[in-house]
């Protein structure tokens, strides 16, 4: 009679317990769960304050707004907001340089005497002095900045808000001016850079402009 071998005590025990090793339990599951749920109220309250400081003429469909649309909304707002500070920036460095340049308003020139020769002090020396041409040289150091040296009589002053428009039409961001004076005449130096260094600044453009203006 030929007997079989019984299989060992436990084997399919151990077999059905190998299967299972490493899946996860159903406590590890509701962790996740639960953590992801946290995770979700949690961008969707960080989303609802975003939203909030939003303005409403900005933002009229906010309470319907779904959390895409939200950050779409606050992109566009951020990118706005810093389009306007960067005008504001551009005005103020404009008036700084305006209020550098106006100076020379406030500064006492030489005194004239009418006699009949024909020196600075004379009335031919004033007229010499109003016809005198004003100097326009414009420097370009590199692509994406411009220096701008004006040179006038103190009898017929640039009309410096006029220059300073060109510059700003013409993509030139004012960094600084200065301005000193000798004798009669006033010299103007005003240093600026492209608002975009990808488009440069047009100096010929420039310089024709303000040798018109002048």
């Amino acid at each position: 009679m030929e007997v079989k071998a019984k299989p060992a005590r436990g084997g399919k025990r151990t077999r059905a317990s190998g299967g299972t090793a490493g899946a996860p339990t159903a406590k590890v599951l509701m962790e996740k769960k639960e953590s992801e749920k946290e995770r979700r109220q949690h961008m969707k309250r960080l989303c609802e304050k975003l939203s909030s400081l939003i303005p409403k003429e900005d933002n009229p469909h906010a309470d319907t707004m779904t959390q895409l649309g939200s950050l779409d909304v606050a992109a566009s707002y951020i990118k706005k907001l810093k389009e306007r500070v960067d005008e504001l920036q551009r005005k103020k460095t404009s008036v700084q340089a305006m209020a550098t340049l106006g100076g020379v308003s406030g500064i006492s020139t030489p005194t004239t005497t009418t006699t009949k020769s024909s020196g600075a002090g004379s009335l031919d020396g004033e007229k010499y002095l109003e016809a005198s041409p004003t100097v326009v040289e414009v420097r370009q150091p590199d692509d994406s900045s411009m220096e701008v040296r004006l040179i006038c009589s103190t009898k017929r002053p640039i009309k410096l808000h006029e220059v300073i428009t060109i510059h700003e039409e013409e993509g030139a961001d004012i960094v600084n001016a200065n301005h000193s004076v000798a004798g009669h005449k006033i010299l103007y130096t005003i240093h600026s850079r492209a608002f975009s260094t990808r488009i440069g600044i047009d100096v010929s453009r420039i310089n024709e402009r303000l040798r018109a203006l002048v």
